[in-house]
């Protein structure tokens, strides 16, 4: 396989990330699954990643955005799954709408 083949760019899960005020150690810090600097820090710029490896990265980036949230926010808040965040992703749409950019705190 060619090296450009698994290099995607920048994904949509930094832009996200950057909305929220999150950075790579958030997500490691709330994930239990071991997840490490180096493979959020992948994810963001768009190196190619399992499935299994985009699920645990989606996974903490909603702890860490649950844990942010005020109660009645957590009731209104979409949690985001692999497909949304990561360009070469089954399903990905490009034209897709954050439907958390209400709840995103304005800086």
């Amino acid at each position: 396989m060619e090296q450009n083949e698994r290099n995607h760019g920048i994904q949509r899960i930094d832009a996200i990330m950057q909305a929220w005020g999150l950075d790579n150690h958030d997500l490691v810090n709330v994930s239990l699954e071991q997840l490490t600097h180096k493979q959020v820090q992948k994810a963001r710029q768009g190196r190619q990643l399992t499935l299994k490896m985009m699920q645990k990265v989606a996974r903490a980036l909603n702890v860490a955005i649950w844990e942010r949230l005020e109660e009645e926010q957590r009731e209104l808040y979409y949690e985001y799954i692999h497909r949304d965040l990561f360009s070469y992703a089954k399903g990905y749409t490009p034209d897709w709408q954050d439907p958390n950019a209400p709840l995103v705190p304005q800086h």
